[in-house]
């Protein structure tokens, strides 16, 4: 198939530190490549790939400084895109509803994949276009109120080769945290916890400019350096060494995360995960198995010693069987077929 692949254009594919959609937007593509379809990637110019790469502007453009409407590249990107759309068999699109007005021009079928939540803002959007092709990445993150056509839940997947299975955690023992720092994210909760069961907290993340006063004023006095530790937004090797050296990773969320990939990417590196039952948690933890699934600040704290039990390799074997590049890319392929049927 000639398959277009639409990423997000604020970080590059693969991205440098930060950036699940781009991770998969680059497992997914370089996967079909090497499978002999004919990929096109519509990404940032600096970005990584063996497809054929096709940009708007040479970096990603949370780098450039000089950029005060990024939306404007997006806009640029999509008309490069459907212009060429006769060159392909599929657009496969990754930012959202950005793409939904351009597709009725053209007879090349687009398919969605869903990253995001849902606003009230966007739902107007998607509303209108409820009879394209969407493919959501959880079974949670679906609204069956808005009435969406969709053709395929995809479980996001990661190459287990990229997070080295650590057979036992570091000693001393520590939890990882890792993730943006946001509220939605609950870092403060991880906080918690650690302190509760008395052990060191390693937190890992970038902080967002709408985020920057949240940091400053709720976390930054919560960090001491010692038993609560803030590394920064470290890159892909530290985050893995990261995970892998914890004795139990936390995902203490308060909002319907559609997926969370770092669940997986702990679960891969043996060390299972305690995570808040919201959004996607339950379908990607297998409970009492690779984590726990709580619906509480206390019953996480709860199920710190509990977790710390958990056999390691089942852990790994869970994401090899579940949430591998290989399952992903299948997947994605199936959705393909579903949209070409369905466009005929």
């Amino acid at each position: 198939m000639k398959i277009a692949q639409i990423a997000p254009l604020w970080e590059r594919v693969p991205p440098f530190r930060y950036g699940g959609i781009e991770l998969v937007v680059s497992l997914l593509s370089e996967e079909l490549v090497r499978r002999g379809h004919q990929v096109t990637l519509f990404a940032s110019g600096d970005s990584i790939t063996t497809a054929n790469l096709r940009s708007v502007h040479d970096q990603a453009l949370r780098l450039d400084p000089t950029i005060k409407e990024p939306g404007l590249y997006e806009l640029m990107m999509l008309s490069q895109v459907y212009k060429q759309a006769h060159h392909f068999d599929i657009i496969h699109s990754h930012i959202g509803c950005a793409a939904l007005p351009y597709t009725a021009f053209v007879k090349t079928p687009t398919v969605h994949t869903m990253h995001g939540i849902f606003t009230p803002d966007n739902e107007k959007m998607f509303r209108q276009f409820a009879w394209e092709q969407y493919i959501s990445i959880s079974e949670s993150q679906r609204e069956p109120r808005l009435g969406l056509n969709y053709i395929h839940t995809v479980y996001n997947g990661i190459d287990p080769q990229a997070y080295p299975f650590h057979e036992k955690p570091t000693q001393p023992a520590y939890l990882a945290f890792v993730g943006r720092l946001s509220p939605e994210k609950g870092p403060e909760g991880a906080i918690k916890i650690a302190r509760a069961v008395g052990l060191p907290l390693k937190m890992a993340g970038k902080i967002d400019v709408v985020d920057k006063a949240y940091y400053k004023e709720q976390l930054e006095p919560l960090i001491d350096g010692e038993q609560i530790q803030y590394l920064g937004e470290v890159s892909h090797e530290e985050k893995a060494q990261l995970l892998g050296g914890a004795t139990v990773t936390l995902f203490p969320i308060t909002w319907r995360e559609p997926f969370g990939l770092v669940m997986i990417e702990s679960m891969a590196t043996g060390t299972p995960v305690i995570g808040m039952a919201m959004g996607s948690v339950p379908e990607v933890i297998a409970h009492r198995q690779t984590g726990y699934v709580c619906y509480s600040l206390e019953e996480m704290i709860a199920a710190v010693p509990n977790a710390m039990k958990l056999d390691r390799q089942t852990c790994r074997n869970y994401v090899l069987n579940r949430f591998s590049v290989k399952t992903m890319v299948d997947e994605y392929e199936q959705a393909y077929r579903i949209a070409l049927l369905g466009n005929n």
